[in-house]
Protein backbone atom coordinates (compact mmCIF):
# COMPACT_ATOMS: atom_id res chain seq x y z
CA UNK A 1 0.00 0.00 0.00
CA UNK A 2 1.26 3.67 -1.16
CA UNK A 3 2.69 6.10 2.24
CA UNK A 4 -0.30 7.82 3.76
CA UNK A 5 0.06 11.51 2.22
CA UNK A 6 -2.92 13.35 1.78
CA UNK A 7 -6.24 13.46 3.07
CA UNK A 8 -7.43 11.58 0.15
CA UNK A 9 -4.98 8.80 0.59
CA UNK A 10 -7.05 8.63 4.37
CA UNK A 11 -10.24 8.20 2.76
CA UNK A 12 -9.42 5.53 0.05
CA UNK A 13 -7.71 3.89 3.40
CA UNK A 14 -10.63 4.15 5.75
CA UNK A 15 -13.14 2.80 2.72
CA UNK A 16 -10.54 -0.46 2.73
CA UNK A 17 -10.34 -0.12 6.24
CA UNK A 18 -14.52 -0.53 7.28
CA UNK A 19 -14.78 -3.26 4.54
CA UNK A 20 -12.08 -5.29 5.79
CA UNK A 21 -13.86 -4.65 9.88
CA UNK A 22 -17.92 -3.66 9.30
CA UNK A 23 -17.37 -3.31 13.29
CA UNK A 24 -15.48 -0.02 12.46
CA UNK A 25 -18.12 2.15 10.18
CA UNK A 26 -19.72 3.16 13.88
CA UNK A 27 -16.79 4.50 14.65
CA UNK A 28 -16.21 5.81 12.11
CA UNK A 29 -19.30 7.53 11.76
CA UNK A 30 -18.83 8.64 15.22
CA UNK A 31 -14.90 9.89 14.75
CA UNK A 32 -15.66 12.85 12.88
CA UNK A 33 -12.75 14.61 10.98
CA UNK A 34 -9.63 12.18 10.68
CA UNK A 35 -6.63 14.70 10.29
CA UNK A 36 -3.93 13.69 8.01
CA UNK A 37 -1.18 13.90 10.89
CA UNK A 38 1.92 14.82 8.68
CA UNK A 39 4.83 16.84 10.01
CA UNK A 40 8.09 16.56 8.76
CA UNK A 41 11.04 13.92 9.09
CA UNK A 42 13.63 14.95 11.72
CA UNK A 43 15.39 15.18 14.54
CA UNK A 44 12.85 18.31 15.83
CA UNK A 45 9.73 16.23 15.17
CA UNK A 46 11.57 13.06 16.55
CA UNK A 47 12.31 14.96 20.24
CA UNK A 48 8.70 16.12 19.58
CA UNK A 49 7.43 12.47 20.04
CA UNK A 50 10.04 11.49 22.70
CA UNK A 51 8.53 14.66 24.88
CA UNK A 52 5.20 13.20 24.62
CA UNK A 53 6.14 9.73 25.49
CA UNK A 54 3.49 9.13 29.44
CA UNK A 55 2.19 12.79 29.70
CA UNK A 56 -0.54 14.78 28.86
CA UNK A 57 -1.29 17.07 25.32
CA UNK A 58 -0.99 20.09 27.54
CA UNK A 59 1.96 19.34 29.42
CA UNK A 60 4.03 17.88 25.87
CA UNK A 61 3.13 21.31 24.47
CA UNK A 62 4.16 23.28 27.53
CA UNK A 63 7.81 21.38 27.79
CA UNK A 64 8.27 21.94 24.06
CA UNK A 65 7.43 25.60 23.96
CA UNK A 66 9.89 26.10 26.67
CA UNK A 67 12.98 24.12 25.45
CA UNK A 68 12.40 25.50 21.60
CA UNK A 69 12.43 29.03 23.59
CA UNK A 70 16.07 27.85 25.13
CA UNK A 71 17.07 26.19 22.19
CA UNK A 72 16.66 27.41 19.10
CA UNK A 73 17.18 25.58 16.36
CA UNK A 74 16.17 22.33 18.10
CA UNK A 75 19.62 20.22 16.12
CA UNK A 76 21.45 17.60 17.66
CA UNK A 77 24.76 19.70 17.46
CA UNK A 78 22.49 22.56 19.85
CA UNK A 79 21.67 20.14 22.40
CA UNK A 80 24.98 19.09 22.78
CA UNK A 81 26.44 22.12 23.02
CA UNK A 82 23.80 23.51 25.58
CA UNK A 83 24.51 21.14 27.61
CA UNK A 84 21.92 19.64 30.78
CA UNK A 85 20.46 23.16 31.86
CA UNK A 86 18.44 23.86 29.27
CA UNK A 87 17.05 20.31 29.53
CA UNK A 88 16.44 20.43 32.88
CA UNK A 89 14.93 24.02 32.96
CA UNK A 90 12.18 23.12 30.02
CA UNK A 91 10.70 20.36 32.55
CA UNK A 92 12.22 17.22 31.21
CA UNK A 93 12.17 14.70 33.28
CA UNK A 94 16.01 12.47 33.91
CA UNK A 95 14.85 9.73 31.25
CA UNK A 96 13.76 11.90 28.54
CA UNK A 97 17.00 14.07 29.23
CA UNK A 98 19.56 11.17 28.10
CA UNK A 99 17.11 9.70 25.40
CA UNK A 100 17.34 13.39 23.61
CA UNK A 101 21.19 13.11 24.06
CA UNK A 102 21.53 9.79 23.08
CA UNK A 103 19.47 10.39 19.55
CA UNK A 104 21.70 13.86 18.88
CA UNK A 105 24.75 11.45 19.60
CA UNK A 106 23.04 8.83 16.94
CA UNK A 107 22.88 11.18 14.59
CA UNK A 108 26.13 13.15 15.04
CA UNK A 109 28.47 10.08 16.04
CA UNK A 110 26.84 7.48 14.07
CA UNK A 111 25.83 8.87 11.49
CA UNK A 112 21.73 7.90 11.88
CA UNK A 113 19.81 9.75 9.63
CA UNK A 114 16.50 10.20 10.15
CA UNK A 115 15.10 11.28 6.86
CA UNK A 116 16.51 8.21 5.37
CA UNK A 117 15.34 6.14 7.70
CA UNK A 118 11.62 7.06 6.55
CA UNK A 119 12.19 5.33 3.38
CA UNK A 120 12.96 2.30 5.27
CA UNK A 121 10.53 -1.05 5.56
CA UNK A 122 8.20 -0.43 8.80
CA UNK A 123 10.26 -3.24 10.87
CA UNK A 124 13.88 -2.58 10.04
CA UNK A 125 13.27 1.64 10.64
CA UNK A 126 11.68 0.42 14.00
CA UNK A 127 14.60 -2.06 14.96
CA UNK A 128 16.81 1.16 13.99
CA UNK A 129 15.46 3.67 16.28
CA UNK A 130 14.70 1.36 19.33
CA UNK A 131 18.59 0.71 18.95
CA UNK A 132 18.75 4.05 20.54
CA UNK A 133 18.75 4.16 24.15
CA UNK A 134 15.16 5.17 25.67
CA UNK A 135 13.59 4.99 22.34
CA UNK A 136 10.62 2.57 22.37
CA UNK A 137 8.09 1.05 19.87
CA UNK A 138 5.21 3.34 20.53
CA UNK A 139 8.03 6.55 19.97
CA UNK A 140 9.23 4.57 16.64
CA UNK A 141 5.87 3.51 15.64
CA UNK A 142 4.60 7.14 16.17
CA UNK A 143 7.58 9.20 14.20
CA UNK A 144 6.95 6.41 11.18
CA UNK A 145 2.76 7.11 11.02
CA UNK A 146 3.38 10.96 11.37
CA UNK A 147 6.75 11.93 9.68
CA UNK A 148 7.21 8.76 6.87
CA UNK A 149 3.36 8.04 5.77
CA UNK A 150 4.01 4.34 7.03
CA UNK A 151 0.58 3.33 5.85
CA UNK A 152 0.43 -0.16 7.90
CA UNK A 153 2.03 1.24 11.83
CA UNK A 154 0.04 1.09 14.58
CA UNK A 155 1.46 2.02 18.00
CA UNK A 156 -0.58 -0.01 20.10
CA UNK A 157 1.31 1.06 23.70
CA UNK A 158 -1.04 4.47 22.96
CA UNK A 159 -2.85 4.74 26.16
CA UNK A 160 -5.58 6.93 24.41
CA UNK A 161 -5.93 3.99 21.55
CA UNK A 162 -6.35 1.29 24.19
CA UNK A 163 -8.80 3.15 25.17
CA UNK A 164 -10.77 4.18 22.24
CA UNK A 165 -10.66 0.39 21.29
CA UNK A 166 -11.94 -0.62 23.97
CA UNK A 167 -14.96 1.40 23.69
CA UNK A 168 -15.73 1.50 20.40
CA UNK A 169 -15.64 -2.52 20.31
CA UNK A 170 -17.11 -3.03 23.75
CA UNK A 171 -14.73 -5.04 24.72
CA UNK A 172 -14.55 -6.06 28.82
CA UNK A 173 -11.38 -4.00 29.57
CA UNK A 174 -8.55 -2.04 28.30
CA UNK A 175 -6.30 -4.09 26.32
CA UNK A 176 -2.71 -3.72 27.11
CA UNK A 177 -0.21 -2.92 23.67
CA UNK A 178 0.67 -6.93 23.56
CA UNK A 179 -3.21 -7.87 23.26
CA UNK A 180 -3.90 -4.35 20.93
CA UNK A 181 -1.07 -5.49 18.85
CA UNK A 182 -2.99 -8.36 18.19
CA UNK A 183 -5.99 -7.20 17.84
CA UNK A 184 -4.72 -4.65 15.42
CA UNK A 185 -2.97 -7.08 12.83
CA UNK A 186 -6.64 -7.65 11.51
CA UNK A 187 -6.75 -3.62 10.23
CA UNK A 188 -3.54 -5.18 8.11
CA UNK A 189 -2.82 -3.13 5.81
CA UNK A 190 -4.46 -0.18 7.15
CA UNK A 191 -3.26 -0.16 10.60
CA UNK A 192 -1.75 3.61 10.34
CA UNK A 193 -5.37 5.01 9.46
CA UNK A 194 -6.92 2.83 12.10
CA UNK A 195 -4.21 4.67 14.47
CA UNK A 196 -5.94 7.77 13.19
CA UNK A 197 -9.38 6.82 13.08
CA UNK A 198 -9.56 5.88 17.11
CA UNK A 199 -7.48 9.27 18.17
CA UNK A 200 -10.26 10.76 16.69
CA UNK A 201 -12.87 8.67 18.26
CA UNK A 202 -11.11 9.71 21.38
CA UNK A 203 -11.31 13.14 20.82
CA UNK A 204 -15.42 12.97 20.43
CA UNK A 205 -15.09 10.54 22.77
CA UNK A 206 -13.68 12.56 26.29
CA UNK A 207 -13.60 15.83 24.49
CA UNK A 208 -9.70 16.28 24.51
CA UNK A 209 -7.09 16.03 21.47
CA UNK A 210 -4.48 13.05 22.15
CA UNK A 211 -2.73 12.19 19.45
CA UNK A 212 0.59 12.89 20.02
CA UNK A 213 1.81 15.14 16.56
CA UNK A 214 1.39 17.19 14.89
CA UNK A 215 0.97 20.27 17.48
Amino acid sequence: MKRIETDADILRALAGLVALDPRLQSVRDRAGDIPLRRTEPGFASLVSIVISQQVSRASADAIEARLTGLIDPLTPASILAAGEAPLIAAGLSRAKQRTIVALARAVIDDGLDLEILCALQAEKAVACLTAIHGIGPWTAQVYLLVCAGHPDVFPAGDVALQAAVAKALALPERPDAKRLTKLAESWTPFRAVAARLFWAYYRQMKGKEAAPLPR
